[in-house]
């Protein structure tokens, strides 16, 4: 199933082109188009999702196993010292595109000054049994 209207929908499609680094019957693997980093590649459903919230189960433990496969061949081709495998969900979370995609970026000790990823840790709050408690509630 594909949005006439997404980006990525389109990408799939071969209507707009991109380059691939690895396809399987669920997934595609293209480079992005805007990267963080030489090597970033950005990890499509074939079958449109906007989010996480949306995407099939088995979908969703599928992708895991090709940025797996993606994060090594980055990791052997470049020898880079680590890798941000990313997803956002929502507007608020950073997510531009409403097709679900993960990014995997190669990372190297010093890069943090041309790739920002990341959030300042806070303190631990008092209540942690109280927060989990209200995320059990509804999972």
């Amino acid at each position: 199933m594909r949005d006439e209207n997404c980006i990525f929908c389109k990408i799939l499609d071969g209507k707009i082109p991109s380059t691939t680094v690895y396809e399987d019957d669920s997934f595609k693997a293209i480079l992005d188009a805007g990267p963080a980093a030489r090597g970033h590649v950005i990890i499509l459903p074939k079958n449109h999702a906007a989010n996480l919230f949306e995407l099939p189960d088995e979908d969703a433990s599928k992708i895991m196993v090709v940025a797996k496969k993606i994060a090594i061949a980055i990791k052997e081709t470049y020898h880079c010292d680590g890798v941000n495998v990313l997803q956002n969900n929502g507007e608020a979370a950073g997510q531009s595109v409403f097709h679900l995609h993960v990014h995997v970026i190669p990372r190297f000790k010093g890069d943090t000054d041309t790739i920002n990823i990341g959030w300042r840790p806070g303190d631990m709050p008092d209540d942690m049994d109280a927060i989990a408690d209200e995320i059990k509630a509804n999972l």
